[in-house]
C-alpha cells in the first residue's frame, strides 16, 4: 500500500536531516553540513538540535529553526538593530531581561534570523539568556573550530596564532588541529599584526597578552567584552561571574581561560587562550577542542576541572 504523502515526506526528510529535542549536541559532522542548536541560560540548558547535509541556497536561519520548531514567534526588528527577531521558541519566550541571541559560527549575527542566509557549513546557535550584564556578546567559543573553518557570512578569514614566550609546542599543537580542519594559520608573537578582517588566537599568560585589545575588553568585564570572567590581582587570579556579572568564584595558580570577543569596528573576533601562569595556559590549550568547548560561551579551566562561564545554577 502506498504511504500517505505526509509519511513519505517524513521518510524523505530523515535521509538528509537528524533532529533531536532535549538531547546532547553531536560532534563530528561531515564537512559542509549545517547544524542548528537551540539552548537557554548561556548554553547550560539544551533544548534541541538539527543537522542537515545541505540546505537550499535561499534558506534563512529562521527557516532553519522552523524545521525543528514549526511554531516560532517573531517580533519586528528596528532598523539598525542586531536583534535576532525571535520572541518565542517552543514556549520559551523572551521577556524581562531575557532575549534570544543568534550566533552563526560562534559570531553574533548582525541581522535578524529572518534575513540571515544559511551558508554551507554554518553552525547556527540560538540561546535565550539574561542580558542585564551584557547587552551584546560579540563571540562565543562553543562552535569551535568555527569561525576558523567556514568563516563569517560565507567568507573565510585569514588566521594568525600569536604565541607568547615559552609556548611554541602548544601553539604548534593548535596549528596542527586547525590544519586538520583545512585551516592554514600564520604564526607570530603577541602584537604580531593581526588586524581587521583577520581571525586571531592569542596564546600566553595574562601578563603577556595584557596589551592586546581583546584582553583589554575582557579586563573591563562582560559589558565591554561579553565574557563573564574577570582578571584579578594583575593576572594572578581569574574571577568567574554569574549571569548578573558578579564574581562568584575565583581560580588562582594553574587556572586558564578560553574566550572570544571583538570590538565594534571589527567583525572578526579575537580568541584569547590565557592563564594565570604557564601551567594555566597549557591547561587552556589542552581544552581547545570541539568536545571540551561545545555549547559553552567561554571556558575556564584549572588542571582537569572545567568551568563554563558564566557560572549558572549550582555552578554559581
Amino acid at each position: 500500500m502506498r504511504a500517505p504523502r505526509a509519511v513519505a515526506a517524513a521518510l524523505l526528510a530523515t535521509t538528509t536531516a537528524v533532529a533531536c529535542v532535549g538531547c546532547s549536541f553531536g560532534l563530528g559532522l561531515k564537512p559542509g553540513a549545517v547544524r542548528l542548536r537551540v539552548t537557554r541560560d548561556f548554553g547550560a540548558t539544551r533544548l534541541g538540535s538539527l543537522a542537515l547535509s545541505k540546505v537550499p541556497a535561499s534558506e534563512t536561519d529562521l527557516a532553519l529553526v522552523r524545521r525543528l520548531y514549526p511554531h516560532v514567534a517573531t517580533t519586528p526588528v528596528p532598523l539598525g538593530s542586531t536583534s535576532s527577531g525571535i520572541a518565542s521558541i517552543a514556549g520559551h519566550a523572551a521577556g524581562g531581561a531575557e532575549r534570544w541571541t543568534l550566533f552563526v559560527n560562534g559570531v553574533h549575527a548582525t541581522k535578524a534570523a529572518a534575513t540571515t542566509r544559511v551558508s554551507r557549513g554554518d553552525q547556527v546557535w540560538l540561546d535565550l539568556h539574561d542580558q542585564r550584564a551584557a547587552s551584546t556578546i560579540p563571540a562565543v567559543v562553543g562552535s569551535f573550530p568555527e569561525p576558523f573553518t567556514n568563516g563569517i557570512g560565507g567568507r573565510r578569514y585569514p588566521t594568525t596564532i600569536e604565541c607568547g614566550a615559552g609556548f611554541k609546542p602548544q601553539c604548534a599543537s593548535i596549528t596542527r588541529r586547525l590544519r586538520a580542519d583545512g585551516v592554514v594559520a600564520s604564526p607570530g608573537g603577541p602584537g604580531y599584526g593581526s588586524g581587521p578582517d583577520t581571525l586571531s588566537i592569542n596564546v600566553g599568560t595574562w601578563h603577556e597578552l595584557y596589551g592586546e585589545v581583546a584582553a583589554q575588553l575582557i579586563r573591563y568585564g562582560p559589558g565591554a567584552s561579553g565574557v563573564y570572567a574577570r582578571i584579578l590581582d594583575g593576572g594572578a587570579r581569574i574571577g568567574l561571574e554569574n549571569p548578573a556579572g558578579q564574581v562568584v568564584r575565583s581560580l588562582g595558580a594553574g587556572a586558564g581561560l578560553i574566550a572570544a570577543t571583538a570590538n565594534a569596528n571589527d567583525p572578526a573576533p579575537t580568541w584569547i587562550v590565557t592563564g594565570t601562569d604557564p601551567a594555566g595556559v597549557r591547561a587552556a590549550v589542552r581544552a581547545l577542542t570541539p568536545r571540551a568547548l561545545s555549547g559553552h560561551f567561554a571556558l575556564a579551566v584549572q588542571g582537569a576541572r572545567r568551568y563554563p562561564v558564566p557560572l549558572t545554577g549550582s555552578g554559581s
